[in-house]
């Protein structure tokens, strides 16, 4: 069994038709590939077990995430390398390498080469998924009881562990970062530190960019539609003099912002439930903050989201949804969720692309007035919490669990890199269920948001 890197290099390059960009390191202590490269580390055979039995990301993502494998250099370039291996560009979005793949294997020429990866890989049984998998799930999707399974999946993993990687203002969505930041590619922004305004400061800021586009005034009632540890309605209540209710699927999220509203001393004007937006009754809200949330609602059951949230606003009221979005794709139907982020961080998400999302919420019944773009702020937030987790690794370790922690890691650098590389988006649309009249409300130049 000598010298598997250079074996492993040698059946790569057949398969995939191109020379392997990263390093190659295997069990057996050899190593081939181009010197200086992010080096990929096979740490055990098993790891060519998983990927022959599930060929292309969901593979390489279990053989990561049960520590088979593993990457010394760095963890951005050795992803942006190693995505070109799996997707393929071409027409209007990346398509898994997977059929061009297998196409190669059927090559008689080839073939000897996919027996010595069987050779190298030893026993043929497919190895066991990591605990962390979620496993096969059933019933239709997003019904009350599968998605509350599925937030819970994600979101009750410790308040502890969140806060590591959040930082202290526990808001887990895109920050928005100042002029000076965003100026910068976030490939040069090489941490938090680098820049002149922090994570904290720039969460902040999000958070009073969403209440002004809003109008919220003193008095108004806010509803805060997956409000997460209570970061927006803490303060639009501090800050605004709003009355507010936050609902999430959490039993953990909604027990520390409970926690964090009376040490606020707002037990009087915040209210936190446990409760679905197909469940709220007590209309009307004056303004309806939707942010990260959306992505967990599906394809499915868009219509009704809108529809619901449409309902519960009195006429004049504003909706901010923010929410990720992908590039379209030709066939719509055939689109899918991609294999580790279901498996692994969020069970059932899905995405659509932003003009989707505006017409559906016009087809509800409101009028959008504003849309913003904000994908390389989501980029440099992305950085900054993988930085807090790699900062922070033996405690994320000791409050989940290794394997988890390990998600976290490639998920947020990953993603970190779909949004620098334009693969992925966020928006913020800012919505108003006109009044019959015709009066939204709005100034005539709404778009003085950061005065």
């Amino acid at each position: 069994m000598a010298d598997a890197a250079g074996r492993l290099t040698k059946l790569a390059e057949e398969v995939l038709g191109t020379p392997l960009p990263v390093r190659i390191r295997a069990w057996d202590r050899s190593e081939s590939g181009p010197p200086g490269a992010p080096t990929l580390v096979i740490r055990r055979r098993r790891a060519l077990r998983r990927l022959l039995f599930k060929p292309g990301e969901l593979g390489l993502a279990r053989a990561w995430v049960a520590g088979d494998i593993d990457v010394e250099g760095d963890l951005y370039e050795a992803l942006d390398l190693l995505a070109g291996l799996i997707w393929e560009r071409g027409g209007d979005a990346p398509k898994p390498r997977r059929a061009a793949v297998l196409r190669a294997l059927a090559r008689p020429e080839i073939r000897s080469a996919a027996r010595e990866l069987l050779t190298l890989a030893g026993a043929p049984v497919p190895p066991v998924p990591p605990a962390e998998e979620v496993r096969r799930r059933r019933g239709p999707l997003h019904t009350l009881p599968r998605d509350k399974e599925a937030i819970s999946h994600h979101y009750d993993l410790g308040n502890d562990f969140y806060a590591l990687v959040l930082g202290p203002s526990m808001v887990y969505s895109c920050a928005y970062w100042g002029t000076a930041q965003t100026a910068q590619t976030a490939e040069s922004a090489e941490s938090a530190e680098d820049t002149a305004v922090t994570l904290e400061d720039a969460q902040r800021d999000k958070l009073d960019l969403i209440c002004r586009k809003l109008g919220l005034q003193e008095g108004q009632r806010l509803l805060d539609v997956g409000c997460g540890w209570g970061s927006m309605v803490l303060h639009a209540a501090r800050e605004y003099g709003v009355r507010a209710v936050g609902i999430t699927l959490s039993e953990e999220q909604a027990a520390l912002a409970r926690k964090r509203i009376a040490e606020a001393g707002l037990a009087d004007r915040v209210e936190i439930r446990v409760q679905d937006y197909r469940e709220i009754h007590d209309e009307p809200f004056d303004a309806i903050s939707s942010v990260g949330m959306a992505e967990h609602v599906g394809r499915t059951r868009y219509a009704e989201y809108a529809g619901a949230l449409y309902a519960l606003l009195r006429p004049g009221g504003r909706l901010l949804n923010h929410q990720i979005a992908r590039r379209p794709v030709a066939d719509e139907e055939a689109y899918h969720v991609d294999e580790f982020i279901d498996r692994y961080v969020f069970p059932d998400g899905e995405l659509a692309p932003v003009g989707r999302t505006v017409g559906q919420l016009e087809d509800a019944g409101f009028e959008v007035r504003d849309v913003e773009a904000i994908r390389e702020h989501y980029a440099l937030t992305l950085r900054s919490w993988v930085a807090n987790l790699e900062n922070h690794w033996n405690e994320a370790v000791r409050l989940t669990s290794e394997g988890r922690a390990r998600v976290w890691r490639l998920y947020m650098a990953a993603c970190a890199l779909s949004f620098e590389r334009n693969r992925i988006g966020v928006n913020q649309v800012l919505a108003v269920r006109t009044r019959e009249s015709g009066d939204a409300g709005m100034p005539l130049r709404a778009r003085d948001w950061r005065r």
